[in-house]
């Protein structure tokens, strides 16, 4: 029922960069953190219902641990593909015996503040401690804490909406994967923009963010968006077709996906597109499904419109 118009482009931010590391101190307990349950989702269509971000999640419980009992950690991983929001992330974490038994009663009233956060939009969120082999070295405290900041500040979700469209997210960011290990660390973003401008203005704010922690930057990827033109004659062709076929309007819409449109559109100036298919739901996460149903129905719909676009002129270029 949709009949898409527009929607953002993209660049790939990557951090990465080496740290320090100092043997693990002695009479030191270690565990496995791990925050999980999350419903995840498409970066772009789905950055707008406000969902947990499992790297950010974890790395603000971890902050709060650093400075309550000066937790120390050897791994931290999380997220998967730019594109999906994650879901899940965990970290190997070092603290001394004496707080052991203080660190699990935070965690699980930790665990309590997020459920009470996120019990609408992630309710099967779960943060769990366990115990696991000491590992021989950790992150220095230094480096620790510069990484720690630096991803608490770097930007997630929505930035800006659009002024002129009603509902539609202009610019986000979705901070996509995080790992630490080894000495060598690496941070992957995926930022969107209706406007290309404002894309890179983002861009270049997490790339300043991460920097104040050593980290090398680089953009790569960039794609643009694709501007809506709502009065083009095959979204009044589609738009007819449409009500006339299924007695009711379609929903004539852009989104915040990066659609193939908007590098064809680059490529030849002017094109007139619609980008439209069968019903796809929970994209970019292990619940991705195609409702079967719909695909008869947009197939139909296509070869009608085909039937109904005029013939070009011979003498066209």
């Amino acid at each position: 029922h949709e009949l898409t118009i527009g929607c953002a482009g993209g660049v790939d931010v990557t951090a990465t960069g080496t740290y320090e590391m100092d043997v693990t101190p002695k009479g030191s307990v270690a565990y496995r953190l791990t925050l999980k349950g999350l419903t995840g989702g498409h970066s772009g269509m789905d950055i707008h219902k406000g969902r947990g971000n499992a790297n950010k999640l974890i790395n603000r419980v971890l902050l709060a641990a650093v400075k309550e009992f000066g937790l120390q950690f050897s791994i931290i991983d999380g997220g998967g593909l730019r594109n999906a929001i994650p879901r899940e992330s965990f970290a190997e974490v070092v603290v001394t015996e004496p707080d052991s038994q203080n660190l699990l009663a935070f965690i699980k009233a930790e665990e309590q503040v997020l459920t009470n956060e996120y019990h609408s939009t992630d309710p099967n969120l779960t943060l769990s401690l366990e115990p696991v082999a000491l590992p021989a070295q950790v992150a220095s405290d230094a480096f620790s804490y510069r990484l720690l900041r630096c991803l608490s500040a770097c930007p997630n979700g929505i930035y800006r909406m659009s002024p002129d469209i009603a509902g539609l997210v202009q610019t986000s960011n979705n901070l996509a994967r995080v790992l630490v290990k080894d000495g060598n660390f690496s941070v992957l973003c995926l930022t969107r923009s209706a406007v290309d401008s404002e894309k890179m203005d983002l861009a270049k704010a997490i790339r300043n963010t991460f920097e104040l922690c050593g980290a090398n930057v680089e953009f790569a990827g960039s794609f643009p968006g694709w501007a809506p033109r709502p009065d083009a004659p095959i979204v009044k062709l589609m738009r007819e077709l449409y009500t006339e076929k299924f007695k009711e309007e379609p929903l004539v819409n852009a989104c915040h996906a990066g659609l193939e449109c908007g590098i064809i559109g680059a490529n030849y100036p002017g094109i007139q597109m619609i980008s439209f298919g069968p019903n796809i739901l929970g994209a970019h996460s292990p619940d991705e499904k195609v409702q079967v149903s719909s695909v008869h129905k947009f197939w139909g719909f296509l070869l009608e419109t085909l039937k109904r676009i005029p013939p070009r002129p011979a003498n066209a270029t």
